[in-house]
């Protein structure tokens, strides 16, 4: 059973603001709850987590923007609330937590959940203002996590982590490959736009490699390079083949090279380094000639699994031949190469369209369905009028 008040934009400050959304709602039965897009005050987060605390059987906490407009001396105090009350739930699967303007001042509270339930498998903390100081203090609790799983025999359940536009920089960053490796159990990563640099990059892929069920990887918007050196693309390229279930790669806008070389990382890549590789996105990295002609020359062999390559704002001429190659190799396998704007609205057209009419098939599945199920109709009553009528029709005037 799912509980939502999703984007009902409610100002709940008090427990008088909150109870009567609570109010006939069983939480032994609750699976999922959503909360996004409310603003919750202390003494209502307070509530809530009495209410959380009985729901023993949840499995999605979706806590995403539920502090607009709160005051910094307000969000501790209610997401320590809200966060004690999930600490004992070994239902819980995922938490999401995004969208909330933490800072590095506010991560405290969630300490305490992410050092001792290790339970949950899924942590989304994306566009909440960390820095490198708020990253540092929930990675070490990652950690810790981790350290208690070991020490206990006991396997990670840490699957997924995002974490992006959060400025976490090279401060945050080792910590954060010491924890993922700490862990080891990762199949999905996320940290896209944190101002990373080489630095950091090289440590988080050191730490990553010890992860070898990874099949999502984003890093979009980090720096791998700096200045001409390639420690950071070097050390990427080693990890790779650490990754043998490696499904998505998403490394745009990372600076790969410098003046139009082809990437050690692409030409690992290009060598059958990861054949499970479905999507694989390399915008804007100063890619030339050299790189679309590796891809032209390998699509078909140690690159025949990929179904969507991504090269929008690189180095590309209008009419590249070797594009051109790669395009109607990939078109052939039900692929699609992306070079452009124009590809790139074209292709979400199409998943737009994919969507409509799943959800028409969907409805007509139901419509279908609650037809097969509808009731006959019961015979209808003749009234006292209808009864009148049939006896004047049955009189014979001679």
């Amino acid at each position: 059973m799912s509980f939502s008040l999703h984007g009902q934009g409610l100002k709940l400050d008090t427990r008088a603001d909150i109870e009567p959304h609570l109010a006939g709602v069983d939480p032994t039965k609750i699976e999922e709850i959503h909360f996004g897009g409310n603003t919750l005050g202390v003494d209502a987060s307070e509530a809530l987590a009495e209410f959380l605390a009985k729901a023993v059987n949840l499995k999605i906490a979706d806590f995403a923007d539920i502090f607009t407009g709160r005051l910094i001396t307000e969000i501790p105090l209610a997401l320590t609330a809200i966060c004690n009350s999930l600490v004992d739930k070994t239902s819980l699967v995922e938490l999401d937590l995004s969208d909330n303007a933490f800072g590095g001042r506010s991560v405290d509270p969630i300490v305490p959940f992410l050092t001792n339930n290790r339970t949950f498998q899924i942590l989304k903390i994306n566009n909440n203002g960390l820095g490198p100081a708020g990253g540092k203090v929930l990675a070490n609790a990652l950690l810790e996590s981790a350290k208690i799983s070991q020490s206990k025999g006991e396997k990670s359940n840490l699957r997924t982590v995002i974490c992006g536009r959060n400025r976490l920089e090279d401060g945050s960053a080792p910590f954060w490959a010491e924890a993922f490796a700490a862990h080891g159990s990762l199949t999905e990563i996320r940290m896209p736009q944190n101002g990373i640099r080489m630095d950091g990059i090289t440590a988080l892929a050191h730490g990553l490699a010890k992860n070898p069920g990874l099949e999502y990887i984003d890093l979009q918007d980090n720096t791998f390079t700096f200045e001409g050196e390639l420690t950071g693309v070097q050390a990427w390229t080693d990890a790779l083949s650490s990754w043998p279930e490696l499904k998505t790669l998403n490394l745009s806008d990372c600076v790969l090279s410098g003046d139009g070389e082809v990437p050690l990382l692409v030409s690992k890549l290009a060598e059958g380094s990861n054949p499970k590789l479905r999507t694989l996105q390399l915008q804007n990295n100063n890619l030339e000639a050299a790189t679309f002609e590796l891809f032209a020359n390998t699509i078909a062999t140690t690159l025949q699994g990929l179904m969507s390559l991504e090269l929008q704002w690189n180095e590309q001429e209008e009419d590249d031949e070797f594009l051109e190659a790669v395009g109607l190799t990939m078109k052939a396998r039900g692929g699609k190469l992306v070079v452009s704007d124009e590809d790139e609205e074209e292709e979400e057209k199409e998943a737009e369209e994919e969507i409509k009419e799943e959800e028409e098939t969907k409805e007509e599945k139901e419509a279908v369905l609650a037809e097969a199920v509808q009731p006959a109709p019961a015979p209808t009553k003749k009234d006292d009028t209808d009864e009148l009528a049939e006896l004047l029709g049955k009189v014979e005037i001679k």
